[in-house]
């Protein structure tokens, strides 16, 4: 009787779900019997306080753009006839989470916190997608929702090809509109440093620009000042989207070395260091100048950027031709008693450690298996405890759950096979698959993806959530940024937010289709997943 019970359940949940559009899919779904709330020419907002005029703003905005209507905010000081309300729950059990209902009388958004009524109001927005600018009226019912995770981000690559700010404050609303909460700004790398460091002027006077004949504001040169960035900051936080900065370290330093080569490893060959190729150069972890350095750097990026972490790479750094035949590093390796030269890496961010926890970060990095010693005889797991972790090398996600839950560190997934949005979406599809033959990754290989893997959950609760990374060796705007990340996007947006019993791929493909529609109408670059329609496509 109870597997009875539990299919229909399921049965209706996925009835309620194909009735209603809606990316990521909500943890639960009442519907009404029957009737709507209708909007008409003008509207009132009732707050339950002032300290959500922020999210009431996005809803007068909303409301405009898909109904016609003219909304007034206003203090909920008594019902009137009709209402809309917005109010904070602190009983409702998660951050984030929400609960929306709708009678013919009144739209109540209930929120744990303003971040958990913005995302009721973007679910209200996703209900009225095929109504842009006309009187409009939405299904009365009730929805119940929070987050699977907690962290749930996409990363721009400003360092390969430059993104002007407003280009990345069109990006931040599109996330925002699939509950995304993290933006990674990958700000530094063999090919550009693209953050005003006051103390270090050459690092963009030089690092910045690597085409004297292009323009200054992208795709090869240009670079954030301060200022840039704290109002991209402000911009993010009325949308609820925490930025993340990263500046690569120890490898990916070409443009750091370029600006100060005392900073880099005594070589024998005398690599050269060239600005927008990987040169295979890293900073020198013997040099004290470098720890000086970047402590400088911390101190200004730290100072800048709210998010309570902070990413500093940690990932293909070619240690053995660096740090293997360096002099100074021998010499480190020496003093310290180190048999390998890779026991050198957590020597190095040990120190670079302590500097982020002066300022009162925590530190991020790509999770290197190479820095492992195995057989678990004689484990090593080289990142310290408060650190988080990044999994992304393909087909390495399982073996690295299992370790860093072993060794009581975070983790964040963005495993390439499901999360690297710069592979390309279909065979042949250019620029992206001609660039160093990334395979192919499918919407449905990245909707199929399980961010927990099946796992009991003792076994999976050190993962704080996922991750869509859009590396741009090969694109050079925003335009081609969001063809590579939307459609993709969405379902990792529902990997991250919704419950894997309610995720289903048919009631995806149906929702799929008024958002991409509503994308064009918003004027967003997208790749059109036209086999995922086509059953003659399929069949190939």
């Amino acid at each position: 009787m109870k597997i009875l019970i539990g299919i229909c359940c399921g049965l209706l949940f996925h009835l309620a779900v194909s009735a209603q559009p809606l990316i990521p899919v909500p943890a639960r779904i009442i519907p009404a019997d029957k009737g709507c709330y209708p909007f008409g020419s003008t509207e009132k907002i009732l707050l339950s306080d002032t300290t959500l005029q922020n999210e009431a703003r996005e809803l007068q905005r909303i409301l405009a753009q898909r109904t016609g209507c003219r909304a007034e905010i206003s203090l909920a000081a008594g019902q009137t006839r009709r209402n809309i309300f917005l109010q904070t729950d602190t009983t409702l059990k998660h951050p984030e989470g929400y609960r929306l209902v709708i009678t013919p009388r009144s739209i109540r958004i209930t929120g744990k916190d303003a971040a958990g009524i913005f995302y009721g109001i973007q679910t209200l927005n996703q209900l009225l997608l095929e109504r842009d600018g006309k009187t409009a009226s939405v299904p009365c019912l009730q929805i119940e929702d929070a987050p699977r995770y907690g962290y749930r981000a996409l990363m721009l690559d400003p360092a390969r090809h430059f993104i002007p700010a407003k280009e990345v404050k069109r990006f931040i609303d599109l996330m925002a509109s699939y509950k995304f909460n993290t933006l990674q700004l990958h700000l530094t790398d063999d090919q550009g440093w693209r953050m005003e460091i006051k103390k270090y002027p050459q690092l963009t006077e030089i690092g910045a620009f690597r085409d004297k004949h292009s323009g200054p504001q992208g795709p090869h040169n240009g670079f954030y000042t301060q200022e840039e960035l704290k109002d991209l900051i402000r911009y993010a936080v009325e949308r609820h989207v925490e930025i993340i900065p990263e500046l690569d370290i120890p490898g990916h330093t070409a443009a750091l070395l370029l600006a100060c080569p005392e900073l880099g490893c005594a070589h024998r060959d005398s690599i050269p260091v060239q600005l927008g190729k990987t040169t295979d150069r890293t900073l020198c972890a013997a040099q004290e100048k470098v720890y000086e350095v970047y402590a400088d750097i911390l101190q200004e990026v730290c100072a800048l950027f709210p998010a309570r972490r902070i990413h500093l790479g940690g990932d293909e750094a070619v240690i053995d031709k660096n740090w293997g035949h360096c002099p100074d590093c021998r010499k480190l390796m020496q003093a310290k008693g180190f048999k390998e030269v890779r026991e050198i890496m957590g020597y190095f961010f040990g120190r670079i450690h302590k500097l982020v926890r002066q300022n009162q970060k925590e530190l991020m990095l790509w999770c290197e298996l190479d820095n492992i010693r195995m057989p678990a005889s004689e484990f090593l797991f080289p990142y310290p405890k408060d650190c988080t972790l990044f999994t992304w090398r393909m087909g390495l996600t399982p073996k690295t759950i299992e370790l860093t839950r072993q060794a009581g560190i975070q983790l964040i997934a963005s495993p390439g096979e499901h999360c690297y949005l710069d592979y390309p979406q279909y065979k042949g599809d250019l620029p992206e698959f001609n660039n160093w033959g990334m395979p192919v990754l499918t919407l449905q290989q990245s909707y199929d993806w399980d961010p927990g893997y099946g796992l009991p959950t003792e076994e999976q609760k050190h993962i704080i959530g996922i991750a869509g990374l859009l590396w741009a060796e090969a694109m050079q705007d925003l335009n081609r940024v969001t063809y590579m990340a939307f459609p993709r996007a969405m379902a990792l947006a529902e990997a991250g937010w919704s419950l894997p019993e309610n995720r289903n791929w048919e009631n995806f493909k149906n929702n799929l289709i008024p958002h991409l529609a509503d994308l064009t109408r918003r004027g967003v670059s997208f790749r059109v997943p036209f086999e995922v329609f086509n059953a003659e496509t399929r069949k190939k």
